[in-house]
């Protein structure tokens, strides 16, 4: 099988495809392909694992040929991948779900915790020896315990971090989604409510939307505005979910306390003006970058590739309808 590997994953999940496929392609370069690279390198494969930051359009899989038979998603999402293209072309594509939910729960709480008690300024701070000894107004931040925590996109991710927060810090939650999340109001006693409400009585939002046309810039300034001077803003999900220049007035003005984020509108870069707002917590897309996520990741990416180029259906397919 010729298959191609787009950027390098953990060795659990290369050497699955070692010993199945034995040869196989990687991209050697610790860095995304360029459109070029990519079109050219996915030619006459059989099967392909890409990364969430490659665009997979009808064009690429037009070069990868009608041999093709997957695309494994080293990725939960897969807005990268135009899903209907390769339904259309009979290519399966195939995800890396539920391996995440732990992780990029904790992450959320991490950047939630280092932006209410100020870690980011406290460590800068620090390190350029402005410390001159303990004072009674040197960096206050928020109280967690026992505050209101407003969760966006009551899914898996949602939900685990919402249970952590109202079990461990007695935090009372709220929460918007399409549908009821019959289990946090049974075992939490959270309460779904509308995005106005949620914003204007939450302390802490943290936003778990999957990122899709409805979803763009959900969080806007209309909704920022609704928050209060003392909310703490969270982005685990997609950076296009939150306008990022609204984020940024907010942030100056403050409209709101401050934000902790991991991905963003134009990632990897930042709008302007978001680097000098030193209220914020900032990470490099870290969600899933624990050792044993990103080995779970790769295992089921190959697995995926493995099953349907040894004729079975992944137990992760994405377009099912098509097949």
């Amino acid at each position: 099988m010729n298959i191609y590997v787009t950027r390098r994953i953990p060795e659990t999940g290369l050497k699955m495809l070692e010993e199945k496929f034995g040869k196989f392609e990687m991209n050697p370069d610790d860095r995304v392909l360029t459109r070029e690279e990519l079109l050219e390198k996915v030619k006459g494969r059989d099967g392909v694992i890409p990364l969430l930051t490659d665009t997979i359009d009808d064009a690429v899989f037009e070069a990868a040929g009608p041999q093709c038979k997957i695309f494994s998603n080293y990725a939960v999402g897969f807005n990268n991948i135009d899903v209907a293209a390769a339904s259309k072309r009979k290519i399966m594509i195939t995800n890396t779900p539920g391996v995440l939910t732990d992780t990029t729960a904790d992450m959320a709480i991490a950047l939630m915790f280092g932006v209410a008690r100020r870690m980011a300024e406290s460590d800068v701070y620090m390190r350029a020896g402005k410390f001159q000894g303990w004072g009674p107004m040197l960096l206050l931040g928020k109280e967690i315990t026992g505050k209101t925590l407003g969760i966006v996109g009551a899914g898996r991710i949602g939900e685990n971090m919402a249970t952590k927060m109202a079990k461990g810090f007695g935090m009372k939650i709220l929460y918007t989604d399409l549908n009821s999340n019959q289990n946090m109001e049974k075992s939490l006693g959270a309460k779904k409510v509308d995005m106005q409400t949620l914003c204007k009585e939450s302390d802490f939002i943290s936003v778990h939307v999957n990122y899709c046309k409805e979803t763009h810039h959900l969080i806007n300034e209309q909704v920022l505005n609704w928050m209060h001077k003392g909310t703490i803003l969270v982005n685990t999900a997609r950076g296009p979910v939150v306008d990022e220049m609204a984020l940024i007035k907010a942030l100056k003005t403050n409209q709101i306390f401050g934000a902790g984020l991991d991905v963003f509108e134009d990632e990897p870069k930042m709008k302007p003006g978001l680097a000098e707002c030193l209220n914020t917590v900032i990470a490099p897309h870290l969600g899933s970058a624990t050792i044993d996520t990103r080995d779970k990741m790769g295992i089921i990416a190959a697995q995926n590739l493995i099953d349907a180029l040894s004729g079975k259906t992944p137990e992760f397919l994405v377009n099912k309808e098509a097949f």
